[in-house]
């Protein structure tokens, strides 16, 4: 392949924005130039004022295939990464069956998903209860890191952790190196405030809303804290609801412990206040909380004590969100966004005074740091993936079912109007969306650690 110049007014690097051409040669950027420095002979193709991003890299996608394929897949799930610009997800290990717990099962999930993604993947092992044996030959076997649960996932095949269990895992996740991502919610006082609620009208999003209380994720971010210090593991907390959790974070920064922290578009665009009695769509654990708390969460993000966005697609079949019976207990808990995320958080964003640059380092560099693969995902640099994004942030997109493009149509942010989006996704130098269309060709390896 020979060389090709993409040339834009607004090429979104590490160093900040800057009129110039991105320069790939077969998979990998070869740099970053001035037009006038772009070789004789190169390919052109000039976006103008559409803005060029790195491939989005989700560190937090439940793909459930194999096992639970109806209620996503590989096939559905890149698909729709590729339309959202994401080049990179990492999936998680529960929800599919059998959950990603042993070597077997990564071996199973990685015959379901030849021949069928359009953009890169990686794995996260799991953590549960019993399976410490298991946690260094998943390591090496490839997998990114590991996800545990410190309150019932949801499922059955995938079993919570205490901090008896933690305390047996630790060292062999600290061996490993790699980072031990944690659904960080304490039984305790979720069963309690749950206890309280018998007899409440589990249709109102405020009953919802009582029974998963911001202590579940103090007291589980205190702990974890605590272990990080004893263990000296890499912690991740994923999803982060509560700000109330911040002054925590800031406290353990100045202490340099190895820890970073995400949150999610439907923290930083929805809020408790506005979600509709019987709205079950936008149920998920930890739940949307109000207003103020996710004002926070944005100054979270701007004084750096969260680290990156990312989706938390956690989708299901629709008769499962229950949206007819509208009863938030029942309901399945998860939000799927793959699509739609990059035009939320810039809609979000620039409202706000952010800039690409802060998108591109919430959701492609942070990302691929945690998952290990920043040497060649998440930036436009030399050498790095031909993985990039043709981002026209000024037009006005109204989102339909039609846009989603994974499995079920299902989400809280049908009908909205968003700010942004995406023309073209590239993976590796080739198109992988345009306009609406995806390519015949499925052309996405899995990274392994």
């Amino acid at each position: 392949m020979g060389l090709k110049a993409f040339l834009s007014n607004r090429l979104v690097t590490p160093q900040g924005i800057r009129a110039g051409a991105l320069l790939v040669e077969g998979e990998r950027i070869r740099g970053v130039v001035a037009t006038s420095d772009v070789p004789a002979g190169a390919a052109r193709e000039d976006f103008g004022d559409t803005a060029i991003l790195p491939g989005l890299v989700d560190s937090h996608v439940h793909i459930n295939e194999p096992g639970r394929t109806e209620w996503e897949g590989f096939r559905t799930a890149t698909r729709a990464a590729a339309a959202g610009g994401y080049t990179m997800l990492v999936d998680m290990p529960l929800n599919c069956v059998p959950a990603t717990t042993n070597v077997s099962a990564l071996d199973a999930k990685r015959r379901a998903a030849q021949r069928q993604c359009l953009v890169d993947w990686g794995a996260w092992g799991g953590v549960v209860q019993d399976n410490r044996e298991d946690i260094e030959s998943l390591a090496q076997a490839g997998v990114l890191g590991f996800k545990c649960f410190l309150v019932h996932p949801g499922i059955e095949e995938f079993a919570m952790v205490d901090e008896q269990g933690l305390r047996a895992a630790l060292p062999y996740v600290a061996r490993t190196g790699l980072p031990l991502l944690v659904h960080a919610e304490l039984p305790g006082p979720v069963y309690a405030a749950t206890e309280r609620l018998q007899g409440a009208d589990w249709t109102k999003y405020a009953t919802y809303l009582q029974s998963r209380p911001d202590e579940a994720e103090l007291t589980a971010i205190q702990l974890m804290l605590s272990l990080c210090r004893q263990y000296e593991f890499r912690l991740h907390i994923v999803h982060l609801a509560t700000a109330m959790a911040l002054d925590l974070l800031r406290k353990a920064r100045a202490e340099k412990l190895a820890f970073s922290v995400e949150t999610c578009p439907h923290y930083l665009h929805l809020d408790a206040e506005t979600i509709a009695d019987g709205a079950t769509q936008c149920k998920c654990a930890p739940p949307i909380r109000g207003w103020a708390n996710r004002e926070l969460l944005w100054q979270g993000l701007r004084d750096g004590m969260i680290d990156m966005v990312v989706t938390d697609h956690s989708p299901c079949p629709p008769a499962m969100k229950g949206l007819q019976e509208g009863n938030f207990q029942d309901a399945w808990g998860g939000i799927a966004s793959l699509s739609a995320a990059l035009p939320i958080m810039w809609t979000e964003a620039r409202r706000r005074g952010f800039a690409l640059t802060d998108i591109a380092r919430w959701m492609s560099e942070e990302p691929a740091r945690l998952a290990g693969c920043d040497a060649r995902k998440g930036r436009i640099a030399t050498g790095c993936d031909a993985d990039f994004v043709i981002f026209d942030t000024d037009t006005e997109l109204g989102l339909t079912e039609e846009r989603l493009h994974y499995r079920h149509a299902v989400s809280p942010y049908l009908g909205e109007s968003l700010q942004g989006l995406v023309k073209r996704t590239y993976l590796r130098g080739s198109v992988v969306f345009q306009d609406g269309e995806f390519p015949d060709e499925v052309t996405g390896r899995e990274f392994c650690h």
